[in-house]
């Protein structure tokens, strides 16, 4: 397989005795957990029943083989840990600037462990690692934070008051605009009293093949300017996410009410048309991706988890609020789908509406951690549970579904379940068949065949996020063009099958190390809502209760396509499979 040397540079550090090891990983390990999220798994199940706010669960931080090539949108990186709100294997994809400062500096990964004294940032400088303070205060805006961090620095990511309030879904901010959110890994870093962690590099980045290289650019480029869904009239490129907002209505499938219904009358309300309206919004990118699709105007623009959450599921027509709501979010560092959900769930328990400046002030205490900020900072699940009605949480493992809902599609409904994370669409991505009908359209209201499919799609985006690929750019291109393009870069003589097995290992890894942390087949469960309750209809269009044995049964297959058992854990041989694979 390995045609080159293909070595990940690890640089370990422990902040509480403040020493820093650079090591190189086999190239066995690393050609096949290729880095990003799948190094990130590795170096999990290494220790893999820690709390995750033990001072030795790892915090990793890792890029991908495709950081600083030319293979355009690859400049994602991956932060891996246990998750303090699910207690799951957690990873994150953020773009920005770090991944790429972290290669020109000379390494692809950071592994933070250890718990600091005091308050410290964690500053890399050519590879050069030093242990440095701020002035402002742990409750600062991450506004202020980042402009003081960003002073002659590459690239920063900090937490905010949020994490070092104990919020267990604080989240990881880069560049003051990109969000590790999912998950509380904010909050494992704060753990540590690790306040930021900048890097500065100004190394060159080595390419294997550079002819390889631009061919499979070349090919990339051809297919995105081809892809309606990136470059089209209503695509990424000139709506942001912000274009689903329209599309999630128009199926009946809007999370509305805490996702008693699935239909927001009044969705126009926050929709894209209306931003561009009111906002004409610039289009911003990570480095090297010519899709731009974060939008900016004299404020960030919401994401469209947000707006839809923020919106419907709080059935809150006001984009201000909405507005309002990211940016506090953002200053304080946590997650907004699980803050909205969150929202959403204590208000059907109360059986009140938080809209408009309502809304605001909710989110403010959570911030704060003040009020039922308190208790809103735990997440839906120990929310509910404490108010005596723990199946108002819409959540899978305690992660809150964001904003598809699974009775219009039961891919994802499949898809909630089995995701290692808890209920994430980034895991699999059935919404690209059953919705966009890209590449392969599927019938979204039945079971056949999406099995495989959700196993199929969890290894593809496995394996993207662990090259370091956006998930957006396989709206055009391909696995196909991207393995050429690792190939090019690393010197692997690896395909796209290849690619996908790697993807397969990474995921039945995280599988297994979830079920050492007492995760079996009951947890990969909707809430009960959706088996009983129907959506809302449309103009042709019914969304019934998903049937229950009909689901039982898709996930029965999964188990079995996956290699495990009827309960979910991994058979033997498969697990056999896996310590052969650690050994490398």
């Amino acid at each position: 397989m390995n045609a080159y040397d293909y070595r990940i540079r690890a640089l370990f550090v422990d902040v509480r005795s403040r020493e820093a090891e650079l090591r190189e990983l086999s190239p066995g390990l690393s050609g096949t957990f290729l880095g990003g999220r799948g190094i990130g798994a590795l170096l999990l199940s290494d220790n893999p029943i820690l709390d995750p706010l033990h001072e030795q669960a790892p915090l990793v931080f890792s890029t991908g083989a495709l950081t600083g090539s030319r293979i355009p949108s690859s400049s994602r990186m991956s932060i891996s840990g246990f998750s303090p709100l699910t207690g799951t294997v957690c990873s994150t994809s953020v773009g920005g600037r770090l991944a790429l400062s972290m290669k020109r500096s000379g390494i692809d990964l950071l592994c933070i462990t250890g718990r600091s004294v005091h308050p410290v940032v964690v500053a890399i400088d050519d590879g050069a690692v030093s242990f440095e303070t701020i002035s402002l205060p742990l409750d600062a805006p991450l506004s202020g934070v980042f402009g003081e961090l960003n002073t002659g620095r590459g690239s920063s990511a900090a937490v905010g008051k949020a994490a070092f309030g104990g919020c267990r879904y604080a989240g990881i901010m880069v560049d003051g605009a990109f969000a590790s959110g999912r998950g509380g890994l904010g909050t494992v870093m704060a753990s540590k009293n690790v306040r930021a962690v900048t890097v500065r590099g100004s190394g060159k980045i080595s390419v294997r093949d550079r002819q390889a290289e631009e061919h499979a650019r070349r090919d990339i480029i051809r297919l995105f300017d081809a892809s309606p869904a990136i470059t089209g009239r209503p695509g990424l490129n000139h709506f942001g996410t912000a274009a689903l907002v329209d599309l999630m209505a128009s199926r009946r499938m809007m999370p509305t009410a805490n996702f008693r219904r699935t239909y927001f009358e009044e969705y126009r309300a926050f929709s894209a048309g209306t931003i561009r309206r009111r906002f004409s919004p610039e289009h911003h990118a990570c480095p090297g991706c010519p899709i731009a699709c974060k939008q900016k105007a004299h404020h960030d623009i919401p994401e469209f988890e947000t707006l839809s959450h923020f919106g419907a599921l709080n059935e809150n027509a006001d984009l201000d609020a909405i507005i309002e709501a990211n940016r506090i979010c953002n200053e304080a560092g946590m997650d907004t789908i699980t803050a909205a959900s969150t929202i959403a769930c204590l208000a059907e328990i109360r059986g009140e509406r938080y809209t408009g400046a309502r809304l605001v002030d909710m989110v403010r205490l959570i911030a704060d951690s003040s009020g039922d900020g308190e208790l809103l900072g735990q997440g839906s699940a120990v929310l509910a549970r404490k108010l005596g009605a723990p199946e108002r949480s819409m959540s899978v493992k305690s992660l809150e579904l964001p904003a598809y809902d699974p009775r219009g599609a039961y891919g994802m409904a499949l898809a909630y379940c089995t995701s290692t994370r808890g209920g994430c669409h980034l895991r699999a991505y059935p919404v690209s068949h059953e919705i966009l009908r890209k590449p392969v359209a599927t019938d979204r209201f039945s079971f056949s065949g999406k099995a495989r499919i959700i196993k199929i799609s969890e290894d593809l985006n496995a394996a993207i996020d662990s090259i370091g690929a956006c998930k957006f750019a396989f709206f055009g291109a391909s696995l196909e063009e991207y393995a050429r393009g690792f190939a090019a870069v690393t010197g692997l003589e690896i395909d796209h099958q290849g690619l996908l097995a790697a993807g397969d290992t990474i995921s039945a890894l995280e599988r297994h190390v979830n079920c050492l942390r007492g995760f079996t087949r009951k947890h990969d469960l909707l809430p009960p809502r959706f088996f009983t309750e129907p959506g809302t209809p449309g103009p042709g269009i019914e969304v019934p209760p998903i049937d229950r044995a009909a689901f039982d049964d898709a996930l029965d297959r999964y188990y079995r396509i996956r290699g495990c058992t009827k309960d979910g854990a991994l058979t033997p041989k498969r697990r056999e499979e896996l310590e052969e694979c650690r050994r490398r």
